[in-house]
């Protein structure tokens, strides 16, 4: 459907005014037309809208049956539940032109419920799980959320502490989640609690799946945050929430495994969202430079200034590559674990030295709330630490040197 619906809108290669600048053989012209056509949408549908949705916290529903009626929510779900079937490169390129939009909020919304909780029902579902959840996980009328984060786990999964036990023929959930991403939006939730209290860390740990109004399972709180306003984040609690076994998400116990799983894929798909940020920042900063005056000249005519652009676009560049090749690899199937990590780790830290130099090259009006440049920098922010922290992700990669 996805690529039917591509072809009729045409698409010429990339999309505007910049390629892929991937090395031949990593893209097809499939990938050419999905990334023109959400670069359209992008310009079309967010970027005249999203200010007023910062405000109000929240992207409207609206966008994303939008988004799921143009085939952008089921990707990577196979053909037979509806999606497209495609593979990591799609995923890449829908976080990378998301993250070109400069409205980080909408990217992390869209990005959370196709590639970092939707998948577990992908992964691990039932055949009647994804008989009843799929549909509506790629029309956009079921948005979904992934609950791990806890008050006293983050980065440390093994930690966590909310608790299913079990009780006749299903669990009783009780415990809480902080930060999590579509909490007030969505749905459907995909809950990791400890179900083996005596299991070593890593085991006991199991998946569920939770829908909105269950008794017992409220949302708690809804979260003011520096940056991603347009992003809805909540603290969930859970009170002796009754779950069916039918609610079990994959394997009993081995919730953790599934946790690992995908994070291969969202740390791979934050990497492109920061790869977008960061080169919509330096787009926005040479366009900057080149008509802001300083001492009778261009800024672009300082040296220094110059210099810290051109080094900066070549990490960026360099980064697009390992980016590309790295999902590339990925949905050939080989293992990318230290290498995603590698990804994590180096885009968390450049997004944010990007941010910083073209918040710098702005002058007095980059500190301005209503700049875009204001605006993004406080966004990237998080990218060091949500999704794995970059200290974390470097002694990810250090184990396997």
């Amino acid at each position: 459907m996805m690529a039917q619906d591509m072809g009729r809108q045409g698409g010429t290669g990339p999309g505007a005014e910049r390629g892929t600048g991937a090395a031949p053989g990593l893209f097809v012209p499939e990938h050419d037309m999905l990334r023109a056509q959400l670069r359209r949408f992008v310009k079309e549908e967010i970027t005249p809208h999203a200010a007023r949705w910062e405000e109000e916290g929240a992207v409207p529903r609206s966008l994303l049956r939008r988004m799921g009626e143009l085939g952008f929510l089921g990707m990577r779900i196979s053909p037979e539940h509806g999606g497209s079937g495609m593979d990591e490169r799609a995923s890449v390129i829908l976080a990378e032109e998301l993250g070109r939009s400069t409205f980080s909020g909408v990217a992390i919304t869209v990005l959370v419920h196709t590639d970092m909780a939707s998948v577990h029902v992908t992964n691990a579902g039932t055949a009647a799980q994804r008989a009843r959840y799929m549909p509506g996980i790629v029309d956009g009328s079921c948005i979904t959320a992934v609950g791990i984060t806890e008050p006293a786990a983050g980065s440390d999964v093994k930690g966590l502490r909310s608790t299913a036990r079990r009780d006749g023929d299903g669990f009783i959930l009780d415990g809480a989640k902080t930060f999590i991403t579509n909490g007030v939006l969505a749905d459907l939730y995909c809950i990791a609690a400890r179900t083996d209290p005596d299991a070593p860390p890593g085991r006991g740990m199991t998946m569920f799946l939770l829908e909105k109004g269950m008794p017992g399972f409220t949302v708690s709180k809804a979260l003011d945050k520096h940056g991603w306003r347009s992003s809805d984040t909540a603290e969930l609690s859970f009170d002796g929430v009754r779950l069916p076994v039918s609610s079990v998400l994959g394997e009993e116990g081995r919730g953790f495994y599934e946790i690992m799983k995908n994070f291969q894929n969202e740390r791979l798909v934050l990497g492109a969202m920061c790869l977008g940020e960061a080169q919509a920042a330096l787009d926005l900063t040479l366009e900057h430079l080149r008509t802001r005056s300083a001492f009778g000249a261009p800024l672009w005519d300082k040296q220094a200034i110059r210099q810290r652009l051109a080094m900066l676009s070549a990490r960026v560049e360099a980064g697009r590559q390992m980016v590309y090749a790295t999902a590339a690899r990925a949905a050939a199937g080989e293992p990318v674990v230290r290498e995603v990590s590698m990804i994590k780790a180096y885009w968390g830290e450049l997004v944010n030295e990007v941010m910083y130099d073209c918040l710098q090259f702005h002058g007095g009006m980059g500190f301005m709330r209503g700049s875009v440049i204001e605006r993004m920098a406080r966004d990237a922010r998080v990218q060091s630490i949500g999704g794995g922290a970059s200290e974390v992700m470097l002694e990810e990669v250090a184990k396997r040197l």
